[in-house]
C-alpha cells in the first residue's frame, strides 16, 4: 500500500488555502495510508494554542492528523527533520508539505513530494 508522511502546512491547507488535502491525496494516489511524525503533532497543538487564523488552522490540521494519520515515532527533534526521517524510511512512498525548504531538502535525499500546485490542486514533484 502507498504511504505517506504529512507536514503541518498539508493538514492546515484546508483553512489556510482551502485546499482539501485529504480528498487530493485521494485523486492522486487512491488507495494510500498516512503518518503523521510526533513532532508534527506537537508543532500543531503548540500553533493551536495561539490566537487567529494560523491557530484555527493548526487547530483543524491537528485534529484530521489524529483522525485519517497513524502517529510515528522518530528522533528529529523539529517537525521539518521529522518529516525529512520519516521521509527517507522505505514504507514511505511519499512526503507532503508546501514548504519549500523542506521540498528541497526531501528532493535532495530522493523523497518524492506532494505539493500545492497553483492554489487548488497538489501534485508530486519527483527527485
Amino acid at each position: 500500500m502507498t504511504r505517506a508522511v504529512l507536514d503541518s502546512n498539508a493538514l492546515m491547507a484546508p483553512v489556510e488555502v482551502g485546499v482539501r488535502t485529504f480528498a487530493e491525496l485521494d485523486r492522486l494516489l487512491g488507495e494510500y495510508e498516512t503518518v503523521v511524525p510526533d513532532a508534527v503533532l506537537a508543532e500543531l497543538d503548540r500553533l493551536s494554542a495561539g490566537g487567529g487564523e494560523a491557530a484555527k488552522a493548526a487547530s483543524v490540521g491537528a485534529d484530521l492528523a489524529r483522525r485519517e494519520c497513524e502517529p510515528i515515532a522518530h528522533d528529529a527533534a523539529y517537525a521539518d527533520d521529522a518529516v525529512l526521517e520519516v521521509g527517507r524510511r522505505a514504507e514511505i512512498d511519499y512526503a507532503v508539505t508546501s514548504d519549500m525548504p523542506l521540498r528541497g531538502r526531501l528532493l535532495e535525499a530522493n523523497v518524492p513530494v506532494i505539493c500545492l500546485r497553483g492554489r487548488t490542486k497538489f501534485e508530486i514533484t519527483q527527485p
